[in-house]
Protein backbone atom coordinates (compact mmCIF):
# COMPACT_ATOMS: atom_id res chain seq x y z
CA UNK A 1 0.00 0.00 0.00
CA UNK A 2 1.53 3.25 -1.11
CA UNK A 3 1.90 5.88 1.92
CA UNK A 4 -0.64 7.93 1.02
CA UNK A 5 -3.04 5.24 0.79
CA UNK A 6 -2.06 4.26 3.79
CA UNK A 7 -2.65 7.47 5.48
CA UNK A 8 -5.79 7.91 4.47
CA UNK A 9 -6.43 4.12 5.70
CA UNK A 10 -5.63 4.85 9.00
CA UNK A 11 -7.50 8.37 9.16
CA UNK A 12 -10.60 6.47 7.71
CA UNK A 13 -10.62 3.40 9.99
CA UNK A 14 -10.18 5.88 12.85
CA UNK A 15 -12.98 8.35 12.37
CA UNK A 16 -15.14 5.42 12.09
CA UNK A 17 -14.45 3.68 15.27
CA UNK A 18 -17.32 2.25 17.44
CA UNK A 19 -19.53 5.22 18.81
CA UNK A 20 -18.60 7.33 15.98
CA UNK A 21 -20.75 8.47 12.81
CA UNK A 22 -20.83 4.42 11.38
CA UNK A 23 -23.26 1.94 13.79
CA UNK A 24 -20.87 -1.14 14.21
CA UNK A 25 -22.06 -4.01 15.79
CA UNK A 26 -21.77 -4.30 19.63
CA UNK A 27 -20.48 -7.78 19.69
CA UNK A 28 -18.23 -7.93 16.74
CA UNK A 29 -16.46 -4.64 14.08
CA UNK A 30 -19.10 -5.19 11.81
CA UNK A 31 -20.44 -2.10 10.63
CA UNK A 32 -23.66 -0.42 8.10
CA UNK A 33 -21.66 -0.69 5.62
CA UNK A 34 -21.83 -3.89 5.17
CA UNK A 35 -24.11 -5.59 2.41
CA UNK A 36 -27.60 -6.03 3.97
CA UNK A 37 -26.59 -5.76 7.43
CA UNK A 38 -29.20 -5.56 10.46
CA UNK A 39 -29.20 -4.90 13.90
CA UNK A 40 -31.39 -6.25 16.85
CA UNK A 41 -32.34 -3.99 19.92
CA UNK A 42 -28.97 -4.57 21.41
CA UNK A 43 -27.03 -3.33 18.25
CA UNK A 44 -25.85 -7.05 17.55
CA UNK A 45 -25.55 -7.40 13.78
CA UNK A 46 -27.48 -10.38 12.09
CA UNK A 47 -24.28 -11.64 10.89
CA UNK A 48 -23.45 -12.80 14.81
CA UNK A 49 -27.10 -14.15 15.35
CA UNK A 50 -26.11 -16.59 11.80
CA UNK A 51 -23.20 -17.45 13.36
CA UNK A 52 -24.75 -18.36 16.91
CA UNK A 53 -27.18 -20.24 14.74
CA UNK A 54 -24.81 -22.11 12.87
CA UNK A 55 -22.79 -23.20 16.27
CA UNK A 56 -26.21 -24.34 17.66
CA UNK A 57 -26.98 -26.93 14.28
CA UNK A 58 -23.47 -28.15 14.05
CA UNK A 59 -22.75 -28.70 17.33
CA UNK A 60 -19.45 -26.96 16.89
CA UNK A 61 -16.97 -27.55 19.63
CA UNK A 62 -19.21 -29.47 21.78
CA UNK A 63 -19.73 -32.99 22.73
CA UNK A 64 -22.79 -33.95 20.26
CA UNK A 65 -20.50 -32.36 17.72
CA UNK A 66 -17.64 -34.10 17.97
CA UNK A 67 -19.90 -36.69 18.03
CA UNK A 68 -20.84 -36.06 14.83
CA UNK A 69 -18.00 -35.50 13.31
CA UNK A 70 -17.03 -38.87 14.20
CA UNK A 71 -19.86 -40.65 13.06
CA UNK A 72 -18.97 -38.67 9.76
CA UNK A 73 -15.59 -39.68 9.48
CA UNK A 74 -16.29 -43.49 10.39
CA UNK A 75 -18.90 -42.94 7.61
CA UNK A 76 -16.16 -42.41 5.06
CA UNK A 77 -13.60 -44.95 6.23
CA UNK A 78 -16.38 -47.90 5.55
CA UNK A 79 -17.09 -46.14 2.32
CA UNK A 80 -13.23 -46.06 1.09
CA UNK A 81 -12.43 -49.46 2.41
CA UNK A 82 -10.72 -51.10 -0.47
CA UNK A 83 -9.62 -47.81 -2.28
CA UNK A 84 -6.52 -46.06 -1.98
CA UNK A 85 -7.75 -42.98 -0.81
CA UNK A 86 -10.87 -42.44 1.06
CA UNK A 87 -11.14 -38.48 0.99
CA UNK A 88 -10.39 -35.30 -1.08
CA UNK A 89 -8.45 -32.52 0.95
CA UNK A 90 -7.70 -29.58 -1.09
CA UNK A 91 -4.56 -27.91 0.28
CA UNK A 92 -2.92 -24.35 -0.60
CA UNK A 93 0.05 -24.14 2.21
CA UNK A 94 -1.50 -22.20 4.68
CA UNK A 95 -2.67 -23.02 8.12
CA UNK A 96 -6.30 -23.87 8.08
CA UNK A 97 -5.74 -26.82 5.02
CA UNK A 98 -2.15 -27.91 5.89
CA UNK A 99 -3.95 -28.45 9.70
CA UNK A 100 -7.12 -30.33 8.55
CA UNK A 101 -4.70 -32.65 6.16
CA UNK A 102 -2.58 -33.32 9.91
CA UNK A 103 -5.70 -34.18 11.47
CA UNK A 104 -7.06 -36.37 9.47
CA UNK A 105 -4.41 -38.29 9.14
CA UNK A 106 -4.55 -38.91 13.25
CA UNK A 107 -8.07 -39.48 13.00
CA UNK A 108 -6.99 -42.46 10.78
CA UNK A 109 -8.70 -40.88 7.45
CA UNK A 110 -6.42 -42.06 3.91
CA UNK A 111 -6.53 -38.44 2.31
CA UNK A 112 -5.58 -37.36 -1.15
CA UNK A 113 -4.06 -33.98 -1.23
CA UNK A 114 -5.49 -31.62 -3.74
CA UNK A 115 -3.76 -28.37 -5.67
CA UNK A 116 -4.85 -25.62 -7.90
CA UNK A 117 -1.39 -24.01 -8.76
CA UNK A 118 -2.68 -20.98 -9.94
CA UNK A 119 1.18 -19.85 -10.74
CA UNK A 120 1.19 -17.08 -7.80
CA UNK A 121 2.19 -19.38 -4.79
CA UNK A 122 4.86 -18.40 -2.83
CA UNK A 123 7.57 -19.94 -2.17
CA UNK A 124 7.18 -20.80 1.56
CA UNK A 125 3.78 -22.16 0.82
CA UNK A 126 5.09 -24.30 -1.71
CA UNK A 127 7.81 -25.64 0.68
CA UNK A 128 4.85 -25.95 3.50
CA UNK A 129 2.81 -28.30 1.36
CA UNK A 130 6.20 -30.39 0.74
CA UNK A 131 7.00 -30.69 4.18
CA UNK A 132 3.76 -31.65 5.36
CA UNK A 133 2.56 -33.82 2.88
CA UNK A 134 5.94 -35.71 2.72
CA UNK A 135 6.18 -36.20 6.71
CA UNK A 136 2.54 -37.90 6.81
CA UNK A 137 2.67 -39.65 3.51
CA UNK A 138 0.48 -38.26 1.73
CA UNK A 139 0.04 -38.17 -1.90
CA UNK A 140 -0.57 -34.95 -4.10
CA UNK A 141 -2.56 -34.20 -7.01
CA UNK A 142 -1.67 -31.08 -8.79
CA UNK A 143 -3.48 -28.97 -11.46
CA UNK A 144 -1.44 -26.41 -13.18
CA UNK A 145 -2.77 -24.08 -15.39
CA UNK A 146 -0.84 -22.20 -17.72
CA UNK A 147 0.78 -19.50 -16.73
CA UNK A 148 -0.27 -17.42 -19.37
CA UNK A 149 -4.00 -18.15 -19.17
CA UNK A 150 -4.04 -17.99 -15.52
CA UNK A 151 -2.49 -14.10 -16.22
CA UNK A 152 -5.22 -13.19 -18.72
CA UNK A 153 -7.95 -14.18 -16.59
CA UNK A 154 -6.69 -12.14 -13.86
CA UNK A 155 -5.92 -9.13 -16.36
CA UNK A 156 -9.02 -9.58 -17.50
CA UNK A 157 -10.78 -9.28 -13.66
CA UNK A 158 -8.84 -6.31 -13.21
CA UNK A 159 -9.63 -4.69 -16.22
CA UNK A 160 -13.54 -4.78 -15.71
CA UNK A 161 -12.80 -3.27 -12.34
CA UNK A 162 -14.88 -5.40 -10.33
CA UNK A 163 -13.41 -7.15 -6.47
CA UNK A 164 -13.46 -10.86 -7.14
CA UNK A 165 -10.08 -11.11 -8.95
CA UNK A 166 -9.46 -14.17 -6.26
CA UNK A 167 -12.53 -15.70 -7.49
CA UNK A 168 -11.50 -17.58 -11.00
CA UNK A 169 -8.90 -19.32 -8.47
CA UNK A 170 -11.80 -20.00 -5.64
CA UNK A 171 -14.32 -21.80 -8.04
CA UNK A 172 -11.24 -23.97 -10.11
CA UNK A 173 -10.06 -24.97 -7.23
CA UNK A 174 -13.57 -26.82 -6.08
CA UNK A 175 -13.96 -27.88 -9.77
CA UNK A 176 -10.78 -30.09 -9.31
CA UNK A 177 -11.11 -30.90 -6.37
CA UNK A 178 -14.46 -32.81 -7.53
CA UNK A 179 -12.57 -33.94 -10.96
CA UNK A 180 -9.62 -35.56 -8.38
CA UNK A 181 -12.59 -37.26 -6.18
CA UNK A 182 -14.52 -38.85 -9.56
CA UNK A 183 -11.11 -40.26 -10.59
CA UNK A 184 -10.50 -41.86 -7.70
CA UNK A 185 -13.95 -43.18 -6.94
CA UNK A 186 -14.35 -40.98 -3.81
CA UNK A 187 -17.51 -39.77 -2.50
CA UNK A 188 -16.26 -36.49 -0.02
CA UNK A 189 -14.29 -33.67 0.00
CA UNK A 190 -13.11 -32.67 3.06
CA UNK A 191 -12.73 -28.11 3.33
CA UNK A 192 -10.76 -26.43 5.76
CA UNK A 193 -13.47 -23.71 7.02
CA UNK A 194 -14.00 -22.60 10.15
CA UNK A 195 -17.25 -19.62 10.28
CA UNK A 196 -16.17 -19.25 14.42
CA UNK A 197 -12.10 -18.01 13.10
CA UNK A 198 -13.46 -16.57 9.73
CA UNK A 199 -16.93 -15.72 9.59
CA UNK A 200 -19.45 -16.19 6.55
CA UNK A 201 -18.54 -13.41 4.33
CA UNK A 202 -21.57 -11.43 3.16
CA UNK A 203 -22.25 -11.89 -0.15
CA UNK A 204 -21.63 -8.11 -0.79
CA UNK A 205 -18.21 -8.36 -0.17
CA UNK A 206 -17.84 -11.57 -2.46
CA UNK A 207 -19.73 -13.32 -5.55
CA UNK A 208 -18.52 -15.91 -8.20
CA UNK A 209 -19.75 -18.44 -10.10
CA UNK A 210 -18.55 -20.28 -13.36
CA UNK A 211 -20.97 -17.95 -15.78
CA UNK A 212 -19.51 -14.77 -13.95
CA UNK A 213 -15.62 -16.00 -14.89
CA UNK A 214 -16.95 -16.53 -18.24
CA UNK A 215 -18.46 -13.65 -19.19
CA UNK A 216 -15.58 -11.88 -17.57
CA UNK A 217 -13.11 -13.10 -19.37
CA UNK A 218 -15.27 -12.91 -22.78
CA UNK A 219 -15.33 -9.24 -22.11
CA UNK A 220 -11.63 -8.41 -21.16
CA UNK A 221 -9.72 -11.80 -21.62
CA UNK A 222 -7.08 -11.96 -24.59
CA UNK A 223 -6.55 -15.59 -24.21
CA UNK A 224 -8.94 -18.92 -24.91
CA UNK A 225 -9.79 -20.88 -21.40
CA UNK A 226 -7.86 -24.10 -22.24
CA UNK A 227 -6.81 -25.34 -19.38
CA UNK A 228 -8.22 -23.81 -16.49
CA UNK A 229 -10.94 -25.84 -15.24
CA UNK A 230 -14.05 -24.04 -15.94
CA UNK A 231 -16.83 -25.26 -13.51
CA UNK A 232 -20.30 -24.58 -15.29
CA UNK A 233 -23.72 -24.79 -13.53
CA UNK A 234 -24.45 -27.81 -15.33
CA UNK A 235 -20.68 -29.16 -13.62
CA UNK A 236 -21.90 -27.79 -10.16
CA UNK A 237 -25.34 -29.93 -10.65
CA UNK A 238 -23.26 -33.44 -12.07
CA UNK A 239 -20.98 -33.17 -9.19
CA UNK A 240 -23.59 -32.80 -6.44
CA UNK A 241 -26.74 -34.43 -8.13
CA UNK A 242 -25.66 -37.34 -9.53
CA UNK A 243 -21.63 -37.87 -8.58
CA UNK A 244 -23.41 -36.63 -4.86
CA UNK A 245 -19.48 -36.13 -3.90
CA UNK A 246 -20.26 -34.62 0.04
CA UNK A 247 -18.39 -31.68 1.08
CA UNK A 248 -17.80 -31.59 4.85
CA UNK A 249 -16.15 -29.07 6.79
CA UNK A 250 -14.75 -30.80 10.04
CA UNK A 251 -13.93 -27.40 11.76
CA UNK A 252 -18.10 -26.77 11.78
CA UNK A 253 -18.04 -29.37 14.31
CA UNK A 254 -14.58 -29.48 16.16
CA UNK A 255 -13.72 -26.87 18.35
CA UNK A 256 -10.68 -25.31 16.32
CA UNK A 257 -8.21 -22.70 16.98
CA UNK A 258 -6.18 -21.30 13.97
CA UNK A 259 -3.31 -20.20 16.83
CA UNK A 260 -2.90 -23.52 18.25
CA UNK A 261 -3.27 -25.09 14.91
CA UNK A 262 0.03 -22.92 13.51
CA UNK A 263 2.07 -23.44 16.72
CA UNK A 264 1.55 -27.49 15.99
CA UNK A 265 2.75 -27.12 12.30
CA UNK A 266 5.32 -25.14 12.80
CA UNK A 267 6.65 -27.39 15.90
CA UNK A 268 5.66 -31.02 13.74
CA UNK A 269 6.63 -30.12 10.74
CA UNK A 270 8.90 -26.93 10.18
CA UNK A 271 6.16 -25.74 8.49
CA UNK A 272 6.87 -21.85 8.40
CA UNK A 273 4.15 -18.51 8.62
CA UNK A 274 3.82 -16.58 5.40
CA UNK A 275 3.15 -13.16 7.44
CA UNK A 276 -1.01 -13.04 7.39
CA UNK A 277 -3.99 -14.28 6.92
CA UNK A 278 -4.64 -15.40 2.82
CA UNK A 279 -0.87 -14.12 2.00
CA UNK A 280 0.47 -17.82 1.09
CA UNK A 281 -0.44 -16.85 -2.60
CA UNK A 282 0.92 -13.38 -4.05
CA UNK A 283 -2.70 -13.02 -6.03
CA UNK A 284 -3.99 -13.05 -3.00
CA UNK A 285 -1.86 -11.51 -0.93
CA UNK A 286 -2.16 -8.40 -3.73
CA UNK A 287 -6.06 -8.39 -3.24
CA UNK A 288 -6.10 -8.18 0.59
CA UNK A 289 -3.24 -5.65 0.93
CA UNK A 290 -3.53 -3.36 -2.38
CA UNK A 291 -7.03 -3.95 -4.75
CA UNK A 292 -9.41 -4.31 -2.00
CA UNK A 293 -8.65 -1.43 0.44
CA UNK A 294 -7.19 1.24 -2.50
CA UNK A 295 -9.98 0.78 -5.09
CA UNK A 296 -12.76 -0.73 -2.83
CA UNK A 297 -12.08 0.81 0.63
CA UNK A 298 -12.76 -2.70 1.76
CA UNK A 299 -10.63 -4.60 3.99
CA UNK A 300 -11.17 -8.31 4.42
CA UNK A 301 -9.28 -8.83 7.89
CA UNK A 302 -12.64 -7.67 9.17
CA UNK A 303 -14.10 -11.36 8.39
CA UNK A 304 -11.41 -13.07 11.22
CA UNK A 305 -11.26 -9.65 13.33
CA UNK A 306 -15.15 -9.93 14.01
CA UNK A 307 -14.81 -13.65 14.66
CA UNK A 308 -11.89 -13.66 16.86
CA UNK A 309 -14.60 -10.58 18.94
CA UNK A 310 -17.15 -12.91 18.77
CA UNK A 311 -16.18 -15.67 20.09
CA UNK A 312 -14.25 -13.56 22.95
CA UNK A 313 -10.52 -14.56 21.58
CA UNK A 314 -10.25 -10.56 21.02
CA UNK A 315 -11.60 -7.43 23.12
CA UNK A 316 -13.71 -5.06 20.34
CA UNK A 317 -11.17 -2.56 20.66
CA UNK A 318 -8.20 -4.67 20.49
CA UNK A 319 -10.06 -6.26 16.92
CA UNK A 320 -10.68 -2.37 16.07
CA UNK A 321 -7.06 -1.27 16.84
CA UNK A 322 -5.70 -3.96 14.29
CA UNK A 323 -8.40 -2.98 11.84
CA UNK A 324 -7.45 0.42 11.80
CA UNK A 325 -3.82 -0.51 10.85
CA UNK A 326 -2.58 -0.65 7.00
CA UNK A 327 -2.63 -4.03 5.55
CA UNK A 328 0.94 -5.84 5.27
CA UNK A 329 2.34 -5.67 1.82
CA UNK A 330 5.20 -7.43 0.58
CA UNK A 331 7.94 -5.12 -0.96
CA UNK A 332 7.76 -4.68 -4.88
CA UNK A 333 4.28 -6.67 -4.91
CA UNK A 334 2.74 -4.10 -7.15
CA UNK A 335 5.46 -3.72 -9.37
CA UNK A 336 5.56 -7.84 -9.69
CA UNK A 337 1.73 -7.45 -10.84
CA UNK A 338 2.37 -5.01 -13.34
CA UNK A 339 5.37 -7.24 -14.86
CA UNK A 340 3.33 -10.53 -14.97
CA UNK A 341 -0.27 -9.33 -15.82
CA UNK A 342 1.54 -6.34 -18.81
CA UNK A 343 0.05 -3.73 -17.54
CA UNK A 344 1.91 -0.15 -17.52
CA UNK A 345 2.32 2.51 -14.77
CA UNK A 346 0.06 4.72 -16.32
CA UNK A 347 -2.96 2.16 -17.20
CA UNK A 348 -2.65 0.05 -13.58
CA UNK A 349 -3.42 3.86 -12.28
CA UNK A 350 -6.24 4.53 -14.63
CA UNK A 351 -7.87 0.79 -13.52
CA UNK A 352 -7.11 1.57 -9.97
CA UNK A 353 -8.69 5.28 -10.08
CA UNK A 354 -11.82 4.12 -12.24
CA UNK A 355 -15.25 3.94 -10.43
CA UNK A 356 -15.07 0.16 -9.12
CA UNK A 357 -18.21 -2.00 -10.88
CA UNK A 358 -20.08 -4.74 -9.33
CA UNK A 359 -20.83 -8.73 -9.89
CA UNK A 360 -24.74 -7.70 -10.51
CA UNK A 361 -23.06 -5.69 -13.50
CA UNK A 362 -22.52 -9.10 -15.46
CA UNK A 363 -24.35 -12.25 -16.12
CA UNK A 364 -24.30 -14.49 -13.46
CA UNK A 365 -25.80 -18.19 -12.17
CA UNK A 366 -27.31 -15.86 -8.74
CA UNK A 367 -31.24 -15.62 -10.02
CA UNK A 368 -31.14 -19.63 -11.37
CA UNK A 369 -29.78 -20.33 -7.60
CA UNK A 370 -32.38 -18.41 -6.13
CA UNK A 371 -35.44 -20.14 -7.69
CA UNK A 372 -33.91 -23.41 -7.16
CA UNK A 373 -33.21 -22.94 -3.57
CA UNK A 374 -35.41 -25.77 -2.27
CA UNK A 375 -32.84 -28.00 -4.13
CA UNK A 376 -30.50 -26.33 -2.55
CA UNK A 377 -31.42 -26.61 0.95
CA UNK A 378 -32.26 -30.60 0.65
CA UNK A 379 -28.63 -30.96 -0.81
CA UNK A 380 -27.55 -28.78 1.64
CA UNK A 381 -29.05 -30.71 4.47
CA UNK A 382 -27.20 -33.51 3.10
CA UNK A 383 -23.91 -32.07 2.92
CA UNK A 384 -23.89 -32.39 -1.21
CA UNK A 385 -23.38 -28.44 -1.36
CA UNK A 386 -21.52 -26.08 0.93
CA UNK A 387 -23.97 -24.58 3.52
CA UNK A 388 -22.39 -21.39 2.84
CA UNK A 389 -23.15 -21.39 -0.18
CA UNK A 390 -26.65 -21.98 0.21
CA UNK A 391 -26.79 -19.02 3.06
CA UNK A 392 -24.97 -16.93 0.62
CA UNK A 393 -26.10 -17.64 -2.77
CA UNK A 394 -29.57 -18.16 -2.71
CA UNK A 395 -31.36 -16.18 -1.33
CA UNK A 396 -32.12 -12.41 -3.01
CA UNK A 397 -29.32 -10.15 -1.77
CA UNK A 398 -30.42 -6.59 -0.78
CA UNK A 399 -28.11 -3.63 -2.53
Amino acid sequence: MTDTAQKSWIEGSRALAPGGPVQVCTRCIYDERLSAIRFDGDGVCNYCHQVDGLIEQYGTGRPEGVAELERIFERIKAEGRGKKYDCIIGVSGGTDSSYLIHYACQKGLRPLAVHYDNTWNSAIATENIRKVLSALNVDLYTHVVDNKESDDIFRAFFYAGVAEIEAPTDLALAEVAYRAAKKFGVRYILEGHSFVTEGISPIGKNYFDGKYIQSIHRQYGRRPMRTYPLMTFFRFLYWSLFARIRKIRPFWYMEYSKEEARTLLEREYGWQYYGGHHLENRMTAFFHGVYAPEKFNADWRNNTLSALARNGQMSREEAWARYCEPPEVERDLIAYFKKRLEISDAEYLRIMRAAPRSWWEFPTYKKRFERLRPLFKVLSDQNLVPRSFYLKYCFPESR
